[in-house]
């Protein structure tokens, strides 16, 4: 294999030679492959790059809102969505957090009883402002969470709960209907013509970005001048966005397709946002850049030659431990690029400069980087296995089986990749478990490992493992032991529920979703645990490390 830094020099005169960057600006469809049947046209998905332009002219707007919410008492902001429309937010709350004076955010986008509760259970709910996001209108999630959370409002007696709820919706949606029929506070209208992975800097992020404090207009600026920078006309080898789309493109096409994030502490959430970005736009048609975000550091010998390592790094963060591993991967010969932040308004440059990157990189490995053919499939299971259980609970399969997730785990070969699946309720501990568990499953088979909590990932990683590389083995971490939690549902016109709650809802997504992988021909197991939770994955780590080579 060549040198890596050929590799991108090649993927760079190719980019020129096809003259993709002004492709790009001019939403070309020609530049990429085309879509799959029903996929959305490149004009009508790339409204993203006008995004950085727009986004001063909110500010006024969106602040005012924001000032209505505080001068209205609101103590906490819960953010109902899923995928698109709540990882940028995510991301945005754990790096800026809450300035002093602006509501907490809380993004809720799971089903497992626990969870739910956690959150229901942190806040004062008279003081709550409820942000119900879905670009189509239609996520079962979210509409889910907001009749729960609005039937909760109810039963403690407020006289008029639909005044709590905001909807953040593409106009026309059905959720935008039901938003003006139940009078929410406010719909807030998302542009049509952009992806909900690639909606960061639109109301999607912006609305709560605003309600905890955080300066749009300088935020602004960081997207704006990163626009510029990849803009038509500028040198591929100049262009930020395009030298890091041939650097992920050039080596993906060349056998490096993991793409492994490191970041300054301060920036570990970046890559729940970014892991999405890349796996729903190339993870397709047998391809796609494997995001491998938040893994522990290993020795640099644990890393094989499957590894692209980019590291956002912020300056002025407590860069000690990170900047020697980068250093130490690097000298070991791997792929290293560092992305310098200067302070954390520019992650507004950073979402555009992915962006465009992954837009870029789609060219390199053909594949088209606007539709998401293989989410539909699990989510299909679903209704099914709902639709066939009735008021009956789905159940899950028996007691975990070691030997069983030993074997299947164990069949990882070199340019494989290991998903960790969770649907349990999130915590530090639990946290820990699964980096003991990554550990374990890359000690013992030296494959890289992903990880995420259900069903998050299903709007995220999820396109990549059933329609990406064909060398995944899904490792689903189950609750075993969750409370039944009622959740009805109401249609758009307020009055009709359906007869299933949140574990029936849950355990339904976990079996669609392993059925929807089975179909692919994917490799996977489960292991249901009971609590405490991280005992029982701290046992599968040491299967793992017990079992000999």
């Amino acid at each position: 294999m060549s040198d890596w830094r050929d590799q991108v020099e090649s993927e760079l005169n190719a980019l020129t030679r096809r003259n993709t960057v002004d492709a790009l600006w001019r939403r070309d469809p020609s530049a990429w492959t085309a879509p799959s049947p029903g996929g959305t046209p490149a004009g009508d998905a790339t409204g993203w790059l006008d995004l950085p332009g727009r986004m001063a002219g909110l500010a006024d707007e969106l602040n005012g809102f924001t000032d209505d919410a505080r001068d209205d008492g609101f103590t906490d902001v819960i953010l109902l969505g899923m995928g698109g429309s709540s990882l940028g937010p995510l991301v945005l709350g754990r790096v800026f957090g809450t300035a002093p004076g602006y509501p907490r955010l809380h993004v809720l986008d799971s089903t497992v009883p626990g969870q739910i509760t956690a959150v229901r259970d942190r806040v004062d709910l008279h003081r709550s402002l409820f942000l119900v996001s879905s670009k189509s209108g239609t996520t079962i999630e979210p509409l889910t969470l907001a009749n729960y959370f609005r039937g909760t409002l109810e039963e403690m007696g407020i006289e008029k709960p639909d005044a709590q709820f905001v909807a953040l919706t593409d106009p026309g949606s059905s959720l935008e209907k039901m938003a003006v029929e139940r009078e929410f506070r406010r719909v807030f209208n998302t542009p049509a013509d952009v992806g909900g992975r690639f909606s960061v800097l639109s109301r999607f992020g912006l609305v709560p970005a605003a309600l905890i404090g955080v300066d749009l207009e300088r935020l602004s600026r960081t997207a704006v001048e990163m626009a510029t920078a990849c803009g038509p006309g500028v040198d591929p080898r100049n262009n930020p966005g395009a030298l890091l789309g041939a650097t992920l493109g050039g080596l993906a096409a060349n056998g490096r397709d993991k793409v492994t994030i490191l970041t300054s502490p301060e920036l570990a959430s970046f890559g729940l946002w970014v892991e999405q970005l890349l796996a729903e736009s190339t993870g397709k048609i047998g391809y796609g850049l494997v995001p491998v975000a938040g893994e522990p550091l290993y020795d640099a010998s644990a890393y094989g030659d499957d590894r692209n390592i980019v590291y956002l790094r912020l300056a002025g963060d407590d860069n000690g431990r990170t900047d020697a591993h980068a250093d130490a991967l690097e000298n070991a010969g791997h792929p290293v690029t560092r992305l310098e932040l200067d302070g954390r308004y520019d992650l507004g440059a950073e979402f555009f400069r992915w962006e465009f990157a992954v837009s870029v990189a789609a060219t390199s490995i053909s594949v088209y980087p606007f539709d998401q053919p293989d989410v539909e499939s699990a989510k299909e299971f679903t209704r099914k296995l709902l639709a066939s259980s009735g008021n009956t609970p789905q159940t899950l399969p028996g007691a975990m089986v070691l030997a069983e997730v030993v074997e299947t785990v164990t069949q990882a070969k070199p340019g494989d990749y290991v998903a960790v699946l969770g649907y349990l309720p999130e915590s530090a501990n639990t946290d820990n478990a699964v980096s003991e568990l990554r550990s374990a499953i890359t000690g013992r088979t030296g494959t890289a490992t992903t990880s995420g909590y259900g069903p998050r990932y299903l709007h995220s990683t999820g396109q990549l493992h059933k329609g990406g590389p064909g060398g995944v083995i899904g490792l689903a971490l189950v609750a075993g032991n969750e409370e039944a939690l009622a959740a009805p549902r109401a249609g758009a016109d307020g009055n009709q529920r359906t007869g299933y709650g949140f574990e029936s809802l849950f355990v339904a997504q976990v079996l669609g979703d392993l059925e929807a992988l089975r179909a692919q021909g994917r490799r996977n197991t489960v292991a249901v645990l009971q609590p405490p939770y991280a005992d029982g994955i701290r046992a599968i780590a040491a299967a793992l490390s017990a079992t000999p080579y």
